[in-house]
């Protein structure tokens, strides 16, 4: 079995649900204390061995090739500056922790379609995907806990999470039998059910591990859904139908980048833990939670 080490990012979003924070700035870009949250991706992808990162964009999105890239002027600015040294260190670590190439989906056509864009890059070998609107934090990446459930039963697999009946409908929802520990057996994944569909309330959140076979299923459903939408979860149903899917009940705190909530949970809580500011940050709640 093929290692896994590319993973593909989609960034194409339009991030209508935080505008106008997204009308210039691609809401991947928007930052979760000191750091765009797209960077998160990044960072957790390398920490769990991925070599090669293609983030799939569209136009007004160019900012987050330059955030992955050499910054000549700045740097050339902070050398020499003791002060500045780790500054510069944090800086330049970016544009070199990871092969990081760019693509654009020229046409909106969802996520299946936008996963088929990356076929060329990744070829014949397995791949992981991370979603763009979702920053997951955890000691453990997320996407290691994915790939080891990829090695260990040589099937493509999912990161799930059980949520409540209002939200499922608003992602998908999941046929599961368990398989050990925290991995389950998937057998049919129906995208943003109705009440009477409902299957389960685990949704996939932000995380899989595909085998490169499902290429072939993208292609076909982009073809046959015209100038629709196609769901990456269409090919990833007919993978549990056929016994190749699994899920992992994965272990880490999900927040979801697309929405204004999940931005506001993310920099808290980011916030209270950061090594600079988090002192400070809890002393000014407690304060400013007395006001209302």
């Amino acid at each position: 079995m093929k290692k896994v080490r590319k993973a593909i990012i989609p960034a194409a979003g339009l991030g209508t649900r935080v505008l106008p924070a997204s009308k210039a700035v691609p809401k991947e870009m928007l930052n979760i204390v000191d750091k765009p949250a797209i960077q998160y991706l990044v960072e957790e992808a390398v920490a769990s061995g991925i070599e090669d990162i293609l983030i799939i964009t569209n136009r007004g999105k160019g900012v987050i090739e330059d955030h992955f890239d050499h910054a000549y002027e700045l740097e050339r600015n902070l050398e020499g500056k003791k002060e500045k040294e780790a500054m510069l260190r944090s800086i330049r670590e970016i544009a070199e922790m990871a092969n990081v190439y760019f693509i654009r989906q020229k046409i909106t056509k969802g996520l299946g379609h936008a996963i088929l864009c990356g076929r060329s890059f990744v070829g014949d070998e397995p791949f992981a995907v991370l979603y763009g609107d979702d920053v997951i934090l955890s000691e453990d990446p997320v996407t290691s806990q994915m790939i080891r459930a990829y090695e260990k039963y040589g099937c493509g697999t999912v990161g799930v999470k059980e949520v409540s009946r209002e939200a499922v409908k608003k992602y998908c929802t999941l046929d599961v039998s368990p398989l050990e520990d925290n991995v389950m057996r998937v057998h049919n994944i129906i995208e943003k059910p109705t009440e009477e569909q409902i299957l389960s309330l685990y949704a996939i959140l932000g995380r899989v591990v595909l085998p490169p076979e499902v290429f072939d299923m993208l292609d076909e459903g982009v073809r046959k859904c015209g100038d629709g939408e196609f769901y990456l979860t269409d090919a990833l149903a007919d993978l549990g139908k056929a016994g190749k899917l699994t899920a992992v009940d994965f272990v880490g705190k999900r927040y979801d980048m697309g929405n204004k909530m999940g931005i506001m949970m993310a920099n808290c809580e980011v916030a209270l833990n950061h090594p600079e500011i988090g002192a400070d940050f809890k002393a000014y709640l407690r304060e400013l939670v007395k006001t209302f």
